[in-house]
Order: C-alpha cells, then sequence, then structure tokens
C-alpha cells in the first residue's frame, strides 16, 4: 500500500473502531431485561459481540472479521439500540 492509503485506512479503522465502542458502551448502560422484550438477542452474547468488535476492526478492516465487526457494531447502532430507547423511553 502507498503512504497515503496507508494512512487513508488506518484512520478509517480507528473511526469504525470508535463506532463500536460507543455501540459496547451503550450496551453497557441498557438494562438487561429490555433486551428479550424486543424479541432480540440477549444483553451478555451483545456484550461479547461488541467487546470483539472494536478488536476484530482494529486487527484488519479489510478482512471478513473486521468486515463482521463493522456490520455486528452497526447493526446494533441501527436496530437494537432504537428499539430498546423505544421501549425504555431513555
Amino acid at each position: 500500500m502507498t503512504g497515503f492509503v496507508a494512512l487513508i485506512v488506518t484512520v478509517a479503522s480507528w473511526a469504525l473502531a470508535a463506532m463500536a465502542v460507543f455501540a459496547l458502551v451503550d450496551c453497557i448502560r441498557r438494562p438487561t431485561p429490555a433486551f428479550p422484550a424486543i424479541g432480540r438477542l440477549t444483553k451478555p452474547l451483545w456484550l461479547a459481540i461488541l467487546v470483539a468488535s472494536p478488536l476484530l476492526i482494529l486487527w484488519n478492516p479489510i478482512s471478513i472479521f473486521g468486515i463482521a465487526g463493522i456490520v455486528a457494531a452497526r447493526v446494533y447502532l441501527a436496530d437494537v439500540r432504537p428499539r430498546i430507547r423505544e421501549l425504555t423511553g431513555t
């Protein structure tokens, strides 16, 4: 990779890892009973997925595992978080 492309990949991977950390912190703050109430995975399972996500993203964001980490964080933020916020009112 050229220097410029490597810089872009590095900046993007750090931004995506920050997004995954935000999702993890948000998941920690949500009440445990809310997860089954919305018909999604349990909180411990989401926590396990979201703990692995930033690590996988920083390891190699272009690999299948890095992409899986990005998708997992995005699914939590786009689907699970809004439903829990709607249910709990926060």
